[in-house]
């Protein structure tokens, strides 16, 4: 069944519910409606930006209203644009296409404007504390702040001081510009936040021409206003932030963009913290940000995942206001779905074991066909070859079987996918006891399609010709993680990296038909059958 099996009303999340409600009352109307996507480039997406990709611009795009990408790229210290152009190949892939790009360093001089307003008003100051003296005045969310000594500078002066931060006449950390908001609020975020940092480090923008950064507060919800975005939405994370949100937008009087929260995407056996990502990459756990191990959108497109896949996992496993784990066999299964009705069936032999049929000419050589995809509306063939020597899953066969082992055995018969039945005579083997090769009789008149042997088997395997199989390197991925939540268990959550979560196979063979398709196009390995 279809996991979008669901009417148009069901479908609706809570947001959807709100926005098409504004959009009824006439709060908001089409032409307004603008959301927006705000990565920081310092890393490569992940499924959880995914489903904030999918949210956001398929929110736009079901009420006929538009998305912005803007780059939250306030922290010139660990921002690349090799981060910014592989977010937007990804919002791409995922079959997105943003209104406008924009840049948070974009309005680095409104935003500094801004500030300066705020000074005029009272309610701005340049405090000298360190970064340890400032936390210590901040208190606890059961004992109220205490006020710097710098809170009550005049005007005149916080003016003057702000200016020269700008000029660069500050070393790092030795000034900062904090809002004057209320010491004593239960919300720790109103106690006089941080505006801006000094940080004398290249922007991958701006160059060396600014040496003061705002901090993600201050520049977030302004730049939301700049653009006019009617709907900022963030995760649930941010919502002890939308009172500060709020009140920058209040104080400086600007077009007032509202927020909204919704759950963080968590998936069971991985990490979503690009921190942790970041810790996996570079202590070359996994092989770069694209390793099919990673839970990043570049990681899961090389291990094989469809964009529509990963859209249908975002809209399947919804949004909600609660933190939930969504399970990683949703993510396989909506891949699953789309893969049985897309991909080409083909047959790969992972761990080799030759088959010799005794009975079947040496010279002998013939063309099978073999469907591409029986699942597929339109029915498409293949070339398949077939000879003396083929090579089975050593898995398919064993010498000694235990009871309810339905696959080849000595004196035991299976049939070769999209060929004959076989029956197993004798078991070659090496010096030194393992087995070298297999030989076999095959049913001339059980040919698939054409089967006049009456013999009834319970299996069918699969196998290539060794006459014309291609070698190939196969490499099967499982889970990073041997736990379901990485990040909730005691210690290094990297001493729960799962020690195989991949395998290479170097001598597999597989149908050299694969040769001829792009790099990007899905295949199915065909799997043996117990019929």
């Amino acid at each position: 069944m279809s996991h979008n099996n669901k009417t148009e009303k069901e479908s609706l999340n809570f947001l959807e519910e709100l926005i098409e409600g504004e959009l009824q009352s006439g709060r908001v109307s089409k032409e307004q409606l603008l959301t927006r996507f705000p990565p920081e480039p310092n890393g490569y997406l992940h499924l959880g930006h995914a489903s904030s990709i999918c949210l956001n611009f398929g929110i736009a795009k079901k009420f006929g209203g538009r998305t912005n990408l803007r780059f939250d790229d306030t922290n010139p210290v660990t921002e690349d644009t090799e981060y910014v152009e592989s977010i937007k190949a990804d919002i791409n892939w995922l079959g997105f296409q943003w209104a406008n790009e924009f840049y948070a360093s974009d309005y680095f001089e409104t935003l500094y404007s801004y500030a300066v307003e705020l000074i005029k008003k009272g309610l701005a100051y340049v405090d000298d504390s360190t970064a340890e003296q400032i936390a210590a005045m901040k208190g606890t969310p059961t004992q109220a702040g205490t006020d710097s000594p710098f809170r009550n500078r005049s005007v005149d002066e916080n003016l003057d001081l702000f200016t020269r931060m700008r000029n660069g006449e500050f070393k790092d950390g030795e000034k900062t510009l904090r809002a004057k908001i209320d010491m004593a609020s239960p919300n720790m975020h109103l106690r006089d936040p941080l505006m801006y940092r000094i940080k004398h480090a290249h922007h991958h923008r701006t160059g060396d021409k600014w040496c003061i950064y705002p901090m993600y507060d201050f520049a977030h919800g302004q730049s939301d206003s700049i653009e006019n975005i009617t709907h900022s939405i963030c995760t649930l994370e941010f919502e002890v932030h939308k009172p500060l949100y709020n009140w920058f937008i209040e104080k400086l009087g600007i077009f007032p963009s509202r927020q909204f929260e919704f759950a963080r995407r968590n998936i069971s056996y991985t990490v979503m913290s690009k921190r942790k990502l970041l810790q996996l990459v570079n202590e070359k756990i996994v092989d770069g940000w694209d390793d099919p191990r990673m839970p990043t959108i570049s990681g899961v497109r090389r291990r094989g995942y469809t964009a529509e896949s990963i859209r249908n996992f975002a809209d399947v496993a919804g949004i909600s206001r609660r933190e939930n784990v969504t399970d990683y066999n949703l993510l396989e299964s909506c891949l699953r779905e789309h893969l049985n009705r897309i991909a080409a069936r083909t047959m790969a032999v992972i761990n080799p074991l030759k088959v010799v049929l005794l009975n079947y000419g040496e010279d002998k050589t013939e063309t099978l066909k073999a469907e591409n995809n029986p699942e597929a509306a339109e029915k498409t063939y293949r070339d398949i070859s077939f000879s003396r020597e083929i090579y089975i899953e050593k898995d398919d066969f064993m010498e000694h079987a235990p009871e309810g082992f339905f696959r080849l055995t000595p004196g035991g018969m299976v049939r070769l996918k999209h060929a004959y039945i076989i029956r197993c005579e004798k078991v070659v083997k090496n010096d030194d006891g393992s087995i070298s090769e297999i030989h076999c009789t095959y049913i001339p008149e059980s040919k698939s399609g054409q089967d006049k042997s009456g013999i009834k088997v319970k299996s069918v395997i699969h196998w290539v010709d060794a006459a014309s199989a291609v070698t190939a390197e196969v490499r099967l991925y499982d889970k990073l993680f041997t736990v379901e939540a990485p990040d909730a268990q005691e210690g290094d959550f990297k001493s729960y990296i799962n020690p195989d979560s991949l395998k290479v196979f170097s001598d597999a063979k597989v149908e050299p038909a694969l040769l001829k398709h792009d790099k990007e196009e899905r295949f199915q390995f065909c799997v043996s059958d117990i019929l």
